[in-house]
C-alpha cells in the first residue's frame, strides 16, 4: 500500500492521523479556530467552506483560504464544501462545486481536497486530474447520515472512489443497531487487506459509532476526524481525548 503525503504528515503508515474540522461562519473565527488548532496535539486540519457566510463568493474563500493557510503554518490543510444532499450546512449547483474545488487547488492554499463521490463521475475525474496538477492530493468522499449500506456496497463505493483516481477514498455511515458498526469495520478490513492501493477513511457515526473513530489502526481505516471548538459531525470525540486514545492503541499494538 503507496501512503499519502501531506507536507510533513504520512498518511497510511503509523497510527491514524487525527483531523480537525474548521466550523465557523465568520472569517476572524475561521481564522481563530485555524489558530487554536497548531497547538493540539493533531495533524491534519479541515476546513469546512460550507459553515462560512460567504461560501458563494469565490474571491472570499480563496482571500480566507489565505489567511488559513497562514494561520496553520506547516499543518496539512484539508479544503471540504460538503454539500447540503450529504449532511453539509449549504446547496450548491455541481458546475459552481468543481469550478470552486478547481480554484482551490489552484491556488497554492490547500493540500488536499474533499470530493463528494455522488457529484457524478465525470466531475470527480475532472476535479481529480486538475488537483492532481497543481500537486494537490483528494480524498473522494461519500456521507449516508440515514442508515449503514450492506458491506458489498460500502466496498463498492470505496473501490470506486479509488477507480476514479481518489488518493484516499472515505466514506461514512450511520448506525442503526451496534451490528452496523461492525458491519462498516469489517468492509474496513477487507477493503485495506484485499482492495486498497494506498489509504483509506472510514466510519460509523454517532455515539454508537465512537469505536471505529478510535479503532482504525486495528481494521485500516488512516485517518480519524476529531472536535475542538464544535463537532462537525455526530460522533466526533474531543480532539485532545481522541489523541490519548490514539496513542495508547498505537503502543499496545507493539509501536512505540
Amino acid at each position: 500500500m503507496e501512503p499519502v503525503k501531506a507536507r510533513n504528515v504520512i498518511i497510511g503508515r503509523g497510527r491514524p492521523k487525527i483531523c480537525v474540522p474548521i466550523v465557523a461562519a465568520e472569517a476572524g473565527e475561521i481564522c481563530k479556530e485555524a489558530r487554536s488548532l497548531v497547538q493540539m496535539p493533531i495533524d491534519m486540519a479541515e476546513w469546512r467552506v460550507d459553515w462560512y457566510e460567504d461560501a458563494m463568493d469565490y474571491s472570499k474563500v480563496l482571500e480566507t483560504a489565505e489567511k488559513v493557510r497562514e494561520n496553520l503554518g506547516e499543518m496539512p490543510f484539508l479544503f471540504t464544501f460538503r454539500t447540503a444532499k450529504e449532511g453539509g450546512e449549504k446547496a450548491m449547483a455541481t458546475e459552481d462545486y468543481i469550478n470552486m474545488n478547481k480554484a482551490a487547488a489552484e491556488s497554492g492554499m490547500v493540500d488536499l481536497l474533499d470530493v463528494e463521490l455522488f457529484t457524478g463521475d465525470e466531475a470527480v475525474m475532472a476535479i481529480i486530474e486538475h488537483a492532481h496538477r497543481h500537486q494537490v492530493k483528494v480524498i473522494v468522499s461519500s456521507h449516508d447520515f440515514r442508515k449503514t449500506p450492506s458491506k458489498d456496497e460500502i466496498l463498492g463505493r470505496l473501490r470506486k472512489m479509488q477507480d476514479l483516481g481518489a488518493d484516499i477514498p472515505k466514506i461514512a455511515v450511520m448506525p442503526q443497531l451496534k451490528r452496523d458498526v461492525l458491519t462498516l469495520l469489517e468492509a474496513t478490513l477487507e477493503m485495506s487487506e484485499h482492495y486498497a492501493k494506498g489509504p483509506i477513511i472510514t466510519m460509523s457515526m454517532a455515539d454508537m459509532g465512537v469505536i471505529s473513530r478510535l479503532a482504525g489502526e486495528t481494521f485500516g481505516s488512516a485517518v480519524t476526524y476529531g472536535a475542538a471548538a464544535k463537532r462537525s459531525a455526530p460522533g466526533q470525540v474531543d480532539a485532545e481525548k481522541l489523541a490519548e486514545v490514539i496513542k495508547v492503541i498505537h503502543e499496545s499494538m507493539g509501536n512505540q
